[in-house]
């Protein structure tokens, strides 16, 4: 399994507009491309020098070749849709991540591997 990390950083000006657009448009585009099984929306907790609020979107996809698939053929025009609209007050970066294992504990503090 894979994670594929979007971390932007948001000019206040434009924050409510960035958040609501990535909460109803983006996001939900990014997972009709059926490239990606969960998205998680977080809201990063350090202040940046620069200012600015910092949020990561995480995307979850079973498989290399998903993941591979839409940098190809769905990357692109969704990347410039967000440029189009916040242009110079957003600033993104992406990760890929690989789970190599998970791990959970319950609430009795029983220890398990998922």
């Amino acid at each position: 399994m894979y994670i594929y990390n979007v971390t932007s950083n948001i000019d206040e000006s434009i924050h409510e507009a960035w958040l609501n657009w990535a909460k109803q448009e983006h996001i939900p585009q990014v997972l009709a491309t059926g490239k990606f099984t969960k998205a998680t929306l977080t809201r990063v907790l350090v202040e940046e020098e620069m200012g600015g609020i910092t949020y990561s979107i995480q995307y979850r996809t079973e498989s290399r070749e998903h993941l591979d698939d839409y940098y190809k053929n769905y990357a692109e025009a969704l990347r410039s849709e967000g440029l189009k609209k916040f242009a110079d007050k957003m600033l993104a970066f992406r990760t890929e991540l690989q789970i190599i294992d998970e791990y959970s504990v319950s609430f009795d503090n029983k220890f398990s591997k998922n």
